[in-house]
């Protein structure tokens, strides 16, 4: 009885002193940076101060529902670029619900034809919903919206696989920089630190906390203040790995993950950030008893 007081009151302390570093400036527009929890997979959702809708990845085919109600909870009545990070089933899968579902302005895609049911599913929609399809370009920014900056880092090049075929993504707002790694492995992630500066307050890590990916010397680049692990309790690939925890805690990155924060959002006005997370640490506790 006393350990879970003790123990709730950490995690109390824990969330004033970190998830909300700093009040947000009631002046200054956010944007909202969405961490789906779609299971062992990624979707993200981003929402900027026009009003303009990006989507990048929907999860597995049977996380499609829930990204769709997601999506419509947040008054989202029209994508403005979808984005596909890579063909993989975890990422491609739930937007075959999404295309049936909400209008899509435009889709960005790594150009990469995967044979599988998922991918051809995948395509059909966007040819069935006369969906413009761009495919990605490195270096490249995105024009999506006035205020915020998306840049492409990452790129398909032929005879790569679909790992580390993945876009890398680098958004900006303000002072505020995320960073999202797909599935892209270390030797990827050394290439990108030949190439750009890195640095970034939000990261969304590569591959669901492999073993491939997240470096200690590529994260001690970055620095990352807050670090998305996207991933489901008890997967069968056993991610995220002792060791990317261990690298993240040498950086001093805060790590959430919607395996067991569910559904979290970032909001920022450019200045400063707020993490708000679905459920606490205790949730998870209170389900093992």
């Amino acid at each position: 009885m006393h350990t879970r007081y003790i123990l709730s009151g950490i995690i109390i302390f824990y969330f004033m002193m970190f998830v909300s570093p700093l009040v947000l400036s009631a002046e200054q527009e956010s944007i909202f940076v969405h961490f789906i929890n779609v299971g062992q997979g990624d979707s993200i959702l981003v929402q900027t101060p026009e009003n303009k809708h990006i989507l990048i990845d929907g999860g597995p085919p049977r996380s499609g529902k829930k990204v769709v109600q997601y999506l419509k909870k947040q008054n989202v009545k029209k994508i403005d670029l979808l984005i596909a990070t890579h063909p993989d089933i975890d990422h491609i899968g739930g937007l075959i619900n999404v295309l049936k579902s909400i209008p899509v302005k435009k889709a960005l895609d790594i150009g990469k034809v995967h044979t599988t049911k998922t991918f051809m599913g995948y395509m059909y929609q966007l040819f069935k919903q006369k969906t413009p399809l761009v495919i990605a370009e490195e270096g490249k920014m995105l024009d999506v919206s006035e205020t915020v900056e998306l840049k492409v880092l990452n790129a398909y090049d032929s005879g790569e696989n679909n790992n580390e075929a993945s876009l890398v993504l680098q958004l900006s707002y303000g002072e505020i920089n995320f960073l999202f790694m797909g599935d892209v492995g270390k030797e990827v992630e050394s290439q990108l630190l030949d190439e750009y500066n890195l640095q970034a307050d939000i990261m969304k890590i590569g591959h669901h906390g492999s073993k491939t990916s997240t470096s200690l010397s590529f994260l001690e680049a970055v620095n990352p203040q807050i670090a998305f692990i996207t991933y489901q309790q008890g997967n069968k690939y056993g991610h995220p790995v002792d060791h990317v925890i261990q690298n993240l805690h040498r950086v001093d990155a805060q790590i959430f993950s919607t395996g067991v924060y569910g559904d979290t959002v970032v909001e920022t006005d450019g200045e400063k950030y707020i993490v708000l997370p679905e459920k606490s640490p205790l949730d998870g506790l209170e389900h093992a008893k």
